[in-house]
C-alpha cells in the first residue's frame, strides 16, 4: 500500500462522523447481528440525513458508523469517482470525520459504492458499504413483506426459480443484467444492490467484508469475508457474466466492465471503462 493520503480538516461543529455515538452504536450492532447471519436482513433505526432518500442515505449511515479516524475513504458512483454522488460523499466525510479520502482503491480501507465493485482485487482489511435502494430480492414477485419473511425463514425461493426458469425460456437467457439475485452461503437469497451481473463473481470468497445498507428500507445485510455467493441459476443453464464485447477506448482493456457512451452527434459509440481508477492505473503503464 503507498504512504497513507493526508487528513481533511474536519468541521468541529459536528460530531465525528456526523451521527451521535449512541445512532453508531445502535448501527454497529445490526452490522453484527447481519455479518453473523450472512444474507439476512438485519432491521435498524435510520435516521434523517443531510441530503435526499436516493442519494446512498443507508450507505452513509453504516460508512459512518465504522469509520475511524485513520480510515481512508473512497466513494463511486457507477464504478466513477468523479460523479455528482461520489463527490459530494466523499467531502461530506471529509468535512465531518476529517478523514483521508482517497481516488485509488488500494489505498482505501473503505470504499463506498453505487452500483459496482472495483475491477482489482479487495483484500483482507478493506470493506465495501453498498448503497441499497430495495433490499429485499423477492419484492417484484411478492409484494407482501410478511409473506417475504415467511419465504426465507423457509428457504423457499421458488418463485425466483420460476422467475428465471420463465426468462431463459422467452430469452434464452435470465432477464436481469444486474441485480441478479445470489445465495449466500447455501442459505439466505439476497439483493447484491443494483450491481451488474459481470461483479457478481467478486463476491464469492470475497477477502473484504462486504455491508449493505437500505436507509429508506431500514434495512441492513451483509457478507463475511471468504462465504460463498452463488449467483442464482440452474445446473444445465449456468449463470453466465456479461460484459460488452469491445475493448476499452482509453485504456484498451478487454476484461473490465465497459459504459456505453455517445461519441458524437451521428450517433457513434465508444466504450470506456466503467472503472475511472482501474481505467487510469491502465493508462499509466
Amino acid at each position: 500500500m503507498n504512504a497513507m493520503p493526508p487528513l481533511n480538516h474536519r468541521d468541529a461543529a459536528y460530531n465525528f462522523a456526523y451521527l451521535d455515538e449512541a445512532t453508531k452504536r445502535m448501527i454497529r450492532r445490526a452490522i453484527l447481528k447481519a455479518l453473523a447471519i450472512p444474507g439476512h436482513q438485519i432491521p435498524f433505526g435510520a435516521r434523517e440525513m443531510p441530503l435526499p432518500y436516493g442519494w446512498g442515505t443507508g450507505g452513509i449511515q453504516v460508512t459512518a458508523a465504522i469509520l475511524g479516524p485513520r480510515d481512508v475513504l473512497k466513494v463511486i458512483d457507477q464504478g466513477a469517482d468523479d460523479t455528482t454522488n461520489a463527490v459530494s460523499i466523499r467531502a461530506f466525510f471529509a468535512r465531518v470525520a476529517g478523514i483521508a479520502t482517497t481516488t485509488r482503491t488500494a489505498e482505501a480501507t473503505i470504499i463506498q459504492t453505487r452500483h459496482r465493485i472495483p475491477e482489482r482485487p479487495l483484500t483482507e482489511g478493506q470493506v465495501m458499504v453498498f448503497q441499497v435502494p430495495m433490499p429485499e430480492p423477492l419484492f417484484r414477485l411478492e409484494p407482501r413483506l410478511a409473506e417475504t419473511r415467511r419465504l426465507h425463514a423457509l428457504g423457499d425461493y421458488s418463485l425466483a426459480q420460476v422467475k428465471l426458469y420463465e426468462d431463459i425460456a422467452r430469452q434464452g437467457e435470465a432477464g436481469t443484467s444486474y441485480n441478479h439475485p445470489v445465495m449466500v452461503a447455501g442459505r439466505y437469497l439476497m439483493s447484491p444492490s443494483p450491481i451488474p451481473g459481470f461483479d457478481n463473481p467478486k463476491l464469492h470468497n470475497s477477502p473484504a467484508i462486504m455491508l449493505f445498507g437500505a436507509g429508506r428500507e431500514k434495512k441492513i445485510y451483509a457478507v463475511p469475508p471468504y462465504t460463498t455467493v452463488e449467483s442464482l441459476d440452474f445446473d444445465d443453464h449456468p449463470f453466465r457474466p456479461m460484459r460488452a464485447p469491445h475493448a476499452c477506448s482509453a485504456c484498451g482493456s478487454t476484461t473490465s466492465y465497459l459504459d456505453e457512451i455517445i461519441a458524437d452527434d451521428q450517433g457513434g459509440r465508444i466504450y470506456v471503462c466503467s472503472d475511472t481508477d482501474h481505467c487510469a492505473e491502465n493508462q499509466g503503464r
